[in-house]
């Protein structure tokens, strides 16, 4: 174990106190076979930390490939979710038990079946930011990077008559819907961090950054989006 001090719990990182804090979780981990794995949207220093940076659904096939026994995951549920699922034989920690999404929290199993039997034979497409509840009752799980193919393969193997119940993220399906030219039912879910976004922060973005590109994720509105000067999934930004 480090023999720096560390600061107490709750205590502001600052250049001084890193250090020793990262040589701790390092430490730890090795002690009890841990891989970290850190979200994009993690802040700098927890990322520094980890063994891999990157999207839920590609940590989530790292946590598989992983030889440790223990999988120590710095994201929201149901990340932690989908991971434990892909790894059964694998203890999954989530550090922070508090950290949800309000995108999966839009829809629960229970909305999502009466959903479904308003539509009966209708095919389900979840994005991957949903509960362990709802992608059991999804036909397809799918995450913002491979949403179109996904959409497109079941029209082609289950003809072009068949009706997409798409969720939970609107803005996402809203892409879907453009990309493809074709309807489908689409939930009215969001996250409301990227549903804040607005068109005059981008305005303000380009007046305080002169001749800055801005690259926007595609779970956004139309609005936003028409906006920037490229849009993106969270795999490929």
């Amino acid at each position: 174990m480090p023999s720096e001090t560390l600061p107490a719990p709750g205590t502001p990182l600052t250049l001084e106190n890193i250090p020793a804090l990262k040589n701790e979780v390092r430490a730890l981990a090795e002690e009890r076979g841990a891989v970290i794995l850190a979200h994009n949207y993690q802040v700098p220093e927890v990322q520094d930390v980890a063994d891999f940076v990157g999207d839920s659904l590609g940590l989530s096939r790292q946590a598989g490939a992983t030889d440790s026994p223990v999988i120590a995951f710095c994201g929201v549920h149901f990340m932690a979710e989908t991971a434990s699922i892909l790894c059964p034989d694998k203890k999954v920690l989530l550090p922070d038990l508090d950290a949800g999404c309000s995108l999966a929290d839009s829809i629960t199993a229970d909305q999502l079946r009466e959903w479904k039997a308003k539509h009966p034979g209708a095919v389900v497409v979840m994005y991957v930011n949903t509960t362990a509840e709802v992608k059991a009752e999804t036909d397809y799980c799918c995450t913002s990077s491979n949403a179109v193919p996904v959409v497109e393969h079941i029209w082609r193997e289950h003809g072009d008559d068949t009706e997409i119940l798409f969720g939970p993220d609107m803005w996402l399906g809203a892409f879907v819907e453009r990309t493809t030219g074709r309807r489908m039912h689409v939930w009215d879910g969001e996250c409301h961090v990227h549903a804040g976004i607005r068109p005059a922060d981008i305005a303000r973005v380009r007046e305080e950054n002169p001749g800055a590109i801005v690259v926007m994720y595609v779970n956004t509105t139309a609005e936003v989006k028409a906006e920037t000067d490229y849009c993106c999934t969270s795999s490929n930004a």
